[in-house]
């Protein structure tokens, strides 16, 4: 089996960070697929968050403070983003060597179509890098738990692990054929 490895930490020690900078170091060796999400900020306040598909670099808003869909915290949920823009994200990853889920949290696991298609992924044979949030007890984060090497985000490990991570999921495979 490929490695499959979940990061979680504390809310803003850099789980995303770590992600991207992953990316960044395995881009060139393999194809990578996935959902990232981002804050969305107006005036130094988060505002929401975003989701972006890896392979296609397509955007939606996967929640915001003035949206119509579930709410989780302060936020509300954008499901039609998440739905036609994260879950086939997903569905496509499988054709990818890497699979990133960033994340595997309560806004994300509002829409079922997102939780088959990470049920999809982790079925899959796939390298899988997945971020899960700290605590979280959805069925399907604590499978993850259960069966993904788990790694948790510090200040202090913050900057060595993404070099880490990348040479555990993507440094062992073959370089893409350019």
């Amino acid at each position: 089996m490929l490695p499959r490895i979940a990061v979680t930490g504390p809310p803003g020690v850099g789980k995303s960070t770590v992600v991207h900078k992953v990316i960044e170091l395995c881009k060139s060796r393999v194809r990578i697929g996935g959902v990232l999400t981002r804050d969305k900020r107006l005036k130094g306040k988060r505002i929401g968050f975003e989701i972006m598909d890896i392979a296609s670099g397509a955007t939606g808003q996967l929640s915001d403070l003035w949206g119509k869909g579930p709410r989780v915290g302060q936020y509300r949920v954008n499901l039609v983003d998440l739905d036609n823009i994260g879950t086939p994200a997903l569905e496509n990853a499988l054709n990818c060597d890497l699979i990133v889920v960033d994340e595997v949290g309560p806004m994300e696991l509002q829409s079922n179509k997102f939780i088959q298609a990470v049920e999809n992924v982790i079925a899959s044979e796939k390298s899988i890098l997945v971020v899960v949030k700290l605590g979280y007890n959805h069925p399907l984060a604590l499978n993850i738990r259960r069966i993904f090497k788990i790694i948790t985000v510090t200040r202090e490990n913050r900057e060595s692990l993404p070099s880490e991570i990348a040479k555990e999921l993507c440094m062992v495979m073959e370089p893409l054929n350019k």
